[in-house]
């Protein structure tokens, strides 16, 4: 028996028996917890997986579980072939634990099992002057109408990074702001942020709403002073925030790619061919800002940002709408290169401190072929 074994396992899982085996193991450093019927609990701690119940779990206790974390019929939506994915609060003798969670079907000795997978997330936003921004990008990104993109990979802190920023905004005694967020799941929460001027209301997507397009356009029913998009994963979504940005809205959201350029190649090619030249020019005039980031271990131990940005200026608009949509990749690295930041001098930079090694340093140096 491993040292992580939970010792007061009863004789049938239920909610309430789950939530203090979740508590259990978040004070053993947990940082994934795998439930699944017909299988042993099990725990990711410090990158090594335990099983930490003795007993294998039966269908009916992880879809109890799973209709207690999502609602009623959740398992019925799950075994029909839709995965979920959500948020989870523990919270058990004063301590309150945050879980990301996703809900799978899966075939298990015949039959349609189901799995849920618990990772843990911080329940605070961190403060942003712990975000490494340097303050040029951090004055930038507090923007008044507009759209600022923070991309980068999954798992790049991307929405770390979009929760200091609304923690910063709600902070300030003369925001006044009505903050409406719109994520899939929603992560961070700000009960425990003062708010003297500002409100903040979070809806959960498709659990509150079914898509980040129509949250957009209920956010634009509810006379919003901010608008947070989880990601712009698609056209009608991207339409929703340029329909928000066009109408004096600022608006925050993220974007899956490789780099700044990249960002912007992928958020023009959401839109066919015929409509892609009316829809960069739109782009122009709302993005404020585009940051992209990534996550790598730094010579203690811990992570760091990895990041490059390019902010949008007057100037760069101007020579912006004189480019076609098929060589605004070529403008845009020259952008970066002449007015923004690019990733290769955060590489340097760092390097030069001693905060990252050489050799994740020359892993980016090779790969932007500097």
């Amino acid at each position: 028996m491993n040292k992580f074994m939970f010792n007061h396992e009863p004789a049938y899982f239920t909610p309430l028996e789950f939530d203090r085996l979740i508590t259990f193991l978040h004070d053993q450093g947990a940082s994934d917890i795998t439930i699944q019927s017909g299988e042993n609990v099990i725990a990711d701690i410090q990158g090594r997986l335990y099983r930490v119940t003795v007993r294998k779990l039966t269908q009916q206790e992880a879809s109890d579980l799973i209709n207690h974390i999502y609602g009623a019929n959740a398992t019925a939506q799950v075994q029909s072939g839709t995965d979920l994915d959500t948020s989870y609060q523990v919270t058990l003798a004063e301590k309150v634990f945050r879980y990301r969670v996703n809900i799978t079907a899966c075939q298990l000795q015949g039959y349609n099992g189901l799995q849920v997978t618990l990772r843990t997330i911080t329940a605070n936003p961190p403060a942003i002057k712990d975000m490494g921004l340097d303050e040029t990008l951090q004055k930038s990104l507090q923007i008044l109408k507009g759209v600022v993109v923070i991309s980068g990979a999954t798992g790049s802190g991307k929405s770390t990074l979009l929760a200091s920023l609304i923690a910063n905004f709600l902070e300030k005694p003369d925001s006044n702001l009505k903050v409406l967020t719109y994520e899939s799941p929603i992560e961070y929460v700000y009960d425990n942020i003062v708010k003297p001027s500002s409100v903040i209301s979070q809806s959960e997507i498709p659990k509150h709403l079914p898509s980040f397009s129509m949250g957009v356009r209920n956010a634009l029913r509810r006379k919003p002073g901010l608008i947070l998009v989880g990601e712009a994963r698609d056209k009608p979504t991207l339409e929703a925030v340029i329909e928000a940005t066009l109408t004096g809205h600022p608006v925050y959201t993220t974007v899956h790619s490789n780099g700044v350029v990249d960002s912007f190649r992928r958020m023009v090619n959401l839109f066919s061919a015929e409509e892609r030249q009316a829809r960069l020019y739109d782009l122009i005039e709302t993005v404020q800002a585009i940051v992209w980031q990534v996550l790598v271990p730094t010579v203690d131990g811990l992570r760091t940002p990895l990041r490059e940005y390019l902010v949008m200026t007057d100037t760069i608009r101007e020579q912006l709408y004189q480019v076609s949509a098929d060589n605004i990749n070529i403008f845009l690295k020259e952008a970066l290169a002449k007015y923004g930041k690019p990733l290769i001098h955060e590489v340097k930079e760092k390097l030069s401190r001693g905060i990252i090694s050489e050799q994740i340093a020359n892993k980016f140096i090779s790969y932007k072929g500097d």
